[in-house]
């Protein structure tokens, strides 16, 4: 599986994306703002859809809640597409998200194929192995799911720590990033920081491993 991990929006290596992606048709998975009012939610999906489409990435909605409960579906769904791009918001209401429609296990059987996972802040916060160290900015008490009623800490487990996005950026939750950074040092939560505009991508996770460890 490909990779690009972005801090916020597509960041300064769109290029990147076209190729890894093929020029798409990626699957836009917007669900990480599914707790905002409808109104700001539908202002945020035509954004971005359309910052894809302006650098000649093609990109079709494709909401998790539609398959709830339909793992299946899923799975026959994406395999259509050449990846997915997942977007910021909330870790813990896209971990829901995932959990319900079965993202998080049909996510697993394209790790063998070019399939590209790309996304942005909580879309690859959501790779680490545990979400605890993204506990301040977020809010884990957000449910906007009547499935569930707990906050689920376990993360996708693709990577083997957490990525920190919009650290030391001109973004309104760089001050609460700085907090987890500290948190994620004490207790010794492994972790990686993305500024704005930063990038990491790859043709597989041995790619992204090697580029963090080049950056630590």
């Amino acid at each position: 599986m490909k990779y690009y991990l972005s801090s916020y929006r597509i960041g300064q290596h769109g290029d990147k994306l076209i190729d890894l992606s093929n020029g798409g048709p990626l699957a836009y998975i917007p669900n990480a703002l599914d707790h905002i009012p409808a109104k700001e939610h539908s202002e945020n999906k035509k954004r971005n859809i359309q910052d894809l489409l302006d650098i000649g990435v093609k990109a079709e909605l494709l909401d998790l809640k539609d398959f709830f409960g339909a793992l299946n579906k899923l799975q026959e769904v994406l395999s259509k597409f050449n990846g997915v791009w997942v977007t910021g918001g909330n870790t813990f209401v896209l971990r829901q998200a995932m959990r319900l429609s079965g993202f998080d296990e049909i996510i697993n059987l394209f790790q063998d194929s070019s399939f590209l996972y790309g996304g942005y802040s909580a879309g690859i916060c959501v790779l680490a192995p545990n979400l605890d160290g993204i506990r301040v900015v977020d809010d884990h008490k957000q449910f906007p799911y009547p499935e569930i009623k707990e906050p689920i800490w376990e993360g996708l487990d693709i990577l083997n720590y957490i990525i920190l996005p919009h650290y030391r950026s001109d973004h309104p939750e760089s001050a609460d990033i700085e907090k987890d950074v500290e948190r994620c040092k004490q207790l010794k939560i492994p972790f990686k920081t993305l500024k704005d505009g930063d990038v990491f991508y790859g043709e597989d996770i041995r790619t992204i491993k090697r580029v963090v460890e080049l950056i630590r």
